[in-house]
């Protein structure tokens, strides 16, 4: 064998060894975002378990806030929906109105005391709440996690790797405006 071939046989061994720990890095990285939209995806299904519950308490004393349960319960759907087809982008938006919803729900609930004080609603709106949290904290987990995919499969030498094996970039989970936004309370009581 000359020593030719030899060079030749070790270059070529060093660069699939390399295609090989890039590629299973990608593999790992697309596998946690899956595993991070998952966990969502289990928060949202269990909080949209809760929300009917919870409108259903409040109509029995909110008769006349019907426009406040239709846009919560319209909200609700839009998200299911858009989880049903794996749209990040539209859960997105989604869950800003359904947030923006259920911040208008909680706030006209404060001038109804039977129902600040009934019981079910406290530990729905409790449930609802840590929920809430726990979403929150798992898009910052997804989102950073996807952060991570994207940046990698566009860094070079890796994105060759990325595009050999058509590994593609993830969407951000972003909640709209409506979830950032101040809530104006004297519209509320308007």
């Amino acid at each position: 064998m000359s020593i030719g071939l030899l060079i030749t046989l070790a270059i070529v061994a060093v660069v699939l060894i390399y295609v090989m720990v890039v590629y299973n890095g990608l593999v790992n990285l697309k596998h946690g975002v899956a595993k991070a939209w998952s966990n969502i995806d289990v928060l949202l299904k269990q909080r949209h378990d809760e929300l009917p519950k919870l409108v259903e308490v409040c109509k029995q004393y909110m008769g006349f806030e019907k426009d406040t349960l239709e846009r919560v319960t319209a909200a609700r759907s839009a998200v299911f929906a858009a989880r049903e087809r794996s749209d990040v982008a539209q859960v997105g938006a989604a869950e800003g109105v359904l947030r923006a919803g259920l911040g208008n729900l909680f706030a006209l609930a404060e001038s109804y005391p039977e129902l600040k004080a009934d019981q079910q609603f406290k530990q729905l709106r409790d449930r609802i709440s840590q929920l809430e949290n726990a979403i929150a904290d798992r898009r910052e987990l997804y989102n950073d996690t996807v952060n991570l995919n994207n940046v990698r499969i566009e860094q070079f030498p890796d994105l060759i790797v990325a595009r050999l094996f058509a590994f593609g970039t993830r969407p951000l989970l972003e909640f709209s405006a409506e979830e950032t936004k101040d809530l104006d309370l004297r519209q509320l009581f308007n």
